[in-house]
């Protein structure tokens, strides 16, 4: 049997994946930068083999593939500010194309790729799909251009005979987002107490197990050169900071931010971090992706993958389980810092 590379194993949604694909007996070959800090979620992946490799470095990513039979190609830098904007494209859209590249020489049968619901259109007042047109000109800031970009490497990968699977996972919540990402530090946030207010504005809310299934299915029954929505439940920020005292025993907030105000907060806090170097409370291209609700259908996965999603309501309870369980906040019950 012929081994899965996995990049980004030891990252929120490409653990999942690669924990799926260890309890379906496959061999999985884990891409790893860093190993010593990588260290905390890898020890729970038992059996996994790791391989070195930097997605900015082709010869690292040919040795790491070599003899693989599938691919899936997780790993990206998901930080919505960063001090130089150049290491999200180097990343994100240069090492697709090197992971693809290599894959492609040492003769990968199929892959699936991880995109982003940032790519998908959303018109005003419904939900997008994966036919609903977007552009460039609509990403706003480094992260979702480069994730664009990203995704038409890929396409032109898959048009030139590649076998590409594409998926665009939206909103993933749940366990061992060791980071963690920006969608689990609002719960983590949340579970602190430091969310006195909240935007208007909406996200699609998806268990990340299922977003890892949903990887798996991809590669099983995708069409090469598709996406794919990997969707959950449609939600407000009230709804889901509500849903989170529901199962946490805290207490949601009720005095809603305009959106004027927010934006001023994030040029603010983002000016600072440039002086700084740290990163900003709350980012700018964060606040500007706020504007819209970021609500899609996901009918499509449904319908061709076997796609199945749990409510949101028990993705936000397994989050909060884990941060708690793993010393990220405090107790909201207790009061008192909990630790694994």
């Amino acid at each position: 049997m012929k081994p899965t590379l996995v990049t980004g194993a030891s990252g929120f949604v490409g653990w999942h994946v690669a924990r799926q694909l260890l309890a379906k007996g496959q061999r999985v070959r884990a891409l790893v930068r860093n190993p010593a800090r990588s260290a905390a979620a890898l020890e729970e992946l038992d059996g996994v083999e790791v391989a070195l490799g930097d997605l900015r470095d082709p010869a690292s990513l040919a040795k790491a593939v070599e003899g693989c039979g599938t691919l899936f190609h997780v790993a990206a830098d998901y930080r919505l500010w960063a001090p130089n904007p150049e290491e999200l494209h180097q990343s994100n859209v240069d090492g697709t194309r090197n992971m693809f590249e290599a894959a492609r020489r040492a003769g990968v049968e199929r892959c699936v790729y991880t995109s982003t619901v940032g790519c998908i259109g959303f018109p005003k007042d419904e939900s997008g799909d994966e036919t609903t047109p977007v552009s460039l000109a609509e990403m706003s800031g480094p992260y979702k251009r480069s994730k664009f970009l990203a995704e038409e490497v890929a396409l032109r990968f898959a048009a030139e005979g590649f076998p590409v699977v594409i998926v665009n996972p939206t909103a993933p919540i749940g366990d061992h987002d060791f980071k963690p990402t920006p969608t689990g530090k609002m719960v983590v946030d949340f579970l602190k107490g430091a969310m006195p207010a909240f935007l208007d504005t909406g996200l699609n809310v998806a268990y990340v197990g299922d977003v890892a299934a949903g990887h798996l299915a991809a590669l099983e029954h995708g069409r090469a050169g598709e996406r794919y929505i990997l969707g959950g439940e449609n939600m407000t920020l009230q709804q889901i900071l509500g849903t989170l005292a529901q199962v946490t025993g805290g207490k949601a907030p009720t005095m809603r931010i305009p959106y004027a105000v927010a934006y001023a907060a994030g040029v603010a806090s983002t000016g600072w971090a440039s002086i700084t170097g740290k990163e900003p409370l709350a980012p700018l291209d964060g606040v500007r992706m706020a504007r819209k609700k970021m609500w899609v259908r996901h009918d499509k996965a449904a319908r061709e993958l076997g796609y199945t999603a749990a409510p949101a309501k028990e993705a936000l309870r397994r989050a909060a389980e884990w941060f708690q369980a793993n010393g990220y906040c405090e107790d909201m019950v207790t009061g008192r810092r909990r630790t694994a």
